[in-house]
Order: C-alpha cells, then structure tokens, then sequence
C-alpha cells in the first residue's frame, strides 16, 4: 500500500528522537524522499508531513497561481517556507525541530496520523479532540448525505 494509514503514538526518548512507524517510513520510501517533509499545518495546531507526493501537490499548487502574484508568493511562503526535510537514521527514528514541536504543543509524545498521500503529526490530547470534533462532523453529514437520499422514515436513515 502507499498510503499513509492509521494512528500511532510514540515517546519522544531524552535525545529528542522519535521512532517514526514502520508502514510510514515503508511509504516515504517507496515515495522517493529521504527524509520527511514536513510543515506546520495552516489549519490545525498539527504538522503536515509526507513524501515526495506532498511535495509535488504543493509545488503543482504554487505553479498553477499567477506569476509574481501575491497569492502564489503567500502560499510558497507559507508552504515552502516554513517547511523541513527531517532525516530518519537507521534505526527510523528523526528529530523534530523545536520550532516544528512549539506550532503542534509537542512535548514527550506525538501521534503520527495517516490521512492518504500525507500524514500528520499532533500533540496526543489535541489530536483526541480532533478526533472527537471530526467524528462528530462525519457524523452530522452521513446524517444529511443518508437524509438527501434515502429519505429520514427508512431504516438506512435511522441508523446511527
């Protein structure tokens, strides 16, 4: 598979390393990057990491804006420029950077969650509330997307 899937969390040890999962690093790897790329997330207190996939998208992204216009120098900036290549030693373990850990409230755990071609990596607490908020979405528009085509009175739309 080359998909970034599933949730992990591990300990930061007391040089700063974390082991990064196993299925995650066998992505990275089959994406063509070695290291992690990775970037404060713009819409969550979480980093947003990946391979050589998300560097693509973003770089795709950039080049669809106007030449020198402000939107694309904004998004490079935001994207490019507060991005790093994080390395992963021989053990799979990296070092996320103080400030990288400061933007997600990263102090002696962090969770690694897969989300397809990009994974994200949070504070464990913030990322249960995460959870909790997205599951409660999912949960009012399966509500609304199972109203809209099935109807509210058969079983399918009282299902819960």
């Amino acid at each position: 598979m080359d998909q970034f899937v599933s949730t992990f969390t591990n300990k930061i040890d007391s040089k700063g390393r974390v082991s990064v999962p196993a299925s995650f690093r066998a992505v990275l790897v089959k994406d063509g990057l070695d290291g992690i790329y990775s970037y404060p997330s713009l819409d969550a207190p979480a980093l947003d990491a990946g391979g050589q996939r998300l560097i693509d998208k973003i770089s795709h992204l950039v080049e669809d804006l106007a030449p020198y216009s402000d939107e694309r120098d904004q998004l490079a900036t935001a994207l490019f420029g507060t991005s790093e290549i994080l390395s992963v030693d021989q053990d799979g373990r990296t070092i996320l950077t103080e400030r990288l850990r400061e933007h997600a409230g990263i102090t002696s755990h962090v969770t690694f969650v897969g989300l397809g071609e990009k994974f994200q990596l949070w504070e464990p607490k913030r990322f249960e509330a995460h959870l909790s908020e997205a599951r409660d979405k999912v949960r009012d528009l399966r509500k609304l997307l199972g109203a809209g085509r099935r109807g509210s009175g058969g079983p399918e739309g009282a299902r819960e």
